[in-house]
């Protein structure tokens, strides 16, 4: 609900109910990813995709449903014969859709949730959306240091029998856990609170993390460095550039940029510190060493998701040397991407900046960079990965 928030809580704030069906579970070549959403207001109007534009029809009907008759539902949404050219994907792939009504001031977790989304502040949305009668759709809002809403209110008349604490405080500390991570998926427990296989017995939440922009820092004020910067908003990045050289490093010259800091590269990086995590990604473009070394230095020693470096072949290997005579260790050196991007065979700043991009997403995902042509296997690499990481065996269930 993240892209769609804004017009969420302009509907919530005036008081008007709305539906949002939300990409919850997805396999093979589903064209969203989970956490999509899509919403429909009373008076009909849309905002968001689920699937861009393969089954957006049939959810939109789920969505004036669910508003009529303010119950939530789980749809499923394939491919076959039959429906692949009228509701189903003919991608091949699965598409899982919770539908919630939402009415304002109706349930105070998600009254929460939209303000916190909205705020901009950090917050997991954990809803049930499998499980026992009378729980589909409970749900709490869970921050770095409270909750809002409880499992434990489910009307009586369709509450399990056994007490719900252990399993509010069980989604909870994992919706928690996720949200530090930035992760948003699936959680399956027991009624007891125990992580379990999905089956009988068992209630399945959506945990959706909405965490503030990941961050790119590109450091070099150079003419390559405007088209990272743009390619990195594209990509849905808060881009931060900074360059020692104050007239070079200017607004005007990256009216793109989020910001524009005139500072030593290592220096500014030290003040970030508390603002840096492992989906920060850091360009360096100096390829000057009395900047470079200082600021990798202290880059490759940080849990940032990804650090890459511009430079020939020659200046990779000098650069390479002198991180070793800093302290730097092989392993540390190893998570630099130097010469920074893909071999695109790129010329122009934009060509490198998409170049730059594709080594970044291919980095995140866990992409082989081999033409889509040459391959047999998942097109999603990262979904195959969560996929299996699903089917195996859960540590610590009994």
């Amino acid at each position: 609900m993240q892209d769609i928030a804004e017009q969420l809580h302009a509907w919530h704030a005036a008081g008007r109910s709305f539906a949002v069906a939300t990409v919850v579970g997805v396999s093979g070549s589903a064209p969203r990813d989970p956490g999509a959403a899509l919403a429909v207001d009373a008076a009909g109007e849309a905002i968001g995709s689920v699937s861009g534009g393969c089954v957006e029809g049939a959810v939109y009907e789920l969505c004036r449903e669910a508003l009529a008759g303010g119950e939530p539902v789980l749809e499923r949404f394939g491919y076959s014969d039959e429906d692949a050219f009228a509701v189903g994907l003919t991608c091949g792939g699965v598409l899982d859709v919770f539908v919630q009504p939402v009415v304002p001031g109706a349930d105070p977790a998600l009254d929460a949730g939209i303000a916190f989304i909205a705020s901009g502040t950090p917050v997991a949305l954990a809803r049930v959306i499998a499980g026992p009668a009378g729980l589909l759709g409970a749900t709490v809002a869970v921050t770095a240091d409270s909750h809002h809403g409880s499992l434990s209110r489910t009307p009586a008349a369709v509450r399990p029998a056994q007490p719900l604490h252990e399993l509010e405080r069980s989604a909870v500390a994992e919706a928690r856990a996720m949200l530090d991570a930035g992760r948003t998926g699936r959680l399956e427990l027991g009624l007891d609170g125990r992580p379990c296989d999905e089956g009988q017995g068992t209630v399945t939440l959506f945990v959706e993390s909405y965490v503030p922009a990941p961050r790119m820092l590109v450091f070099g004020a150079i003419d390559f460095a405007a088209a990272v910067v743009r390619i990195g908003k594209f990509l849905g990045y808060r881009v931060t550039v900074c360059d020692a050289r104050p007239v070079f490093a200017t607004e005007r010259r990256f009216p793109e940029a989020d910001e524009v800091v005139v500072d030593w590269p290592h220096r500014y990086l030290d003040s970030q510190l508390d603002r840096v995590d492992g989906r920060t990604v850091l360009c360096v473009l100096t390829h000057d060493a009395k900047f470079d070394i200082p600021l990798l230095e202290r880059a490759l020693r940080l849990p940032v998701g990804y650090v890459g470096a511009m430079g020939s072949r020659r200046t990779h290997r000098e650069r390479n040397a002198r991180l070793r005579e800093v302290g730097l260790t092989e392993a540390e050196i190893g998570r630099l991407r130097s010469p920074i991007g893909l071999d695109l065979g790129a010329r122009t700043p934009e060509e490198t900046a998409v170049s730059v991009a594709a080594e970044i997403v291919a980095h995140r995902r866990g992409g082989s960079c081999l033409p889509l042509s040459a391959g047999h296997g998942p097109i999603h690499h990262d979904l195959a990965r969560a996929t299996a990481e699903r089917a195996a065996p859960h540590p610590h269930a009994a």
